[in-house]
């Protein structure tokens, strides 16, 4: 019910623009989150969004390079990345909460897309 795209390889200080479009169910009363895995490392909040698109959540590493937005209209959600780093190299999904504000634990997230491979070569 979610497909994330727009991953693929970039280098070090280059751009990408992952989308999350949702099928199936409407998400507009969703927050929705961002979240990336690297190789042996556990799965981590990115970026989060609340259902009105009014509050935001960044985590530390990506403050100021990634942004997040959603279309409610087009049931989809964006993770604009500047600035890529090697280190943001790992898969990322995307995932809708019933949260009633911002989510940030993969816990209160209930719908999983199926992850995009973004690398970031140096």
């Amino acid at each position: 019910q979610l497909q994330a795209s727009g991953g693929g390889l970039v280098q070090t200080g280059g751009s990408l623009r992952l989308s999350c479009a949702a099928s199936g169910r409407t998400f507009g009363s969703y927050a929705m989150g961002w979240f990336r895995q690297a190789p042996g490392k556990e799965r981590e909040s990115v970026a989060a969004i609340n259902w009105r698109a009014s509050s935001t959540y960044y985590t530390d590493s990506v403050k100021g390079r990634f942004t997040i937005s959603r279309d409610n209209a087009k049931n989809t959600v964006y993770l604009q990345m500047n600035t890529l780093k090697p280190e943001d190299t790992a898969v990322y999904y995307c995932a809708a909460s019933q949260a009633l504000g911002l989510a940030t634990l993969t816990s209160q997230y209930t719908y999983w897309g199926q992850g995009t491979q973004v690398t970031v070569s140096s």
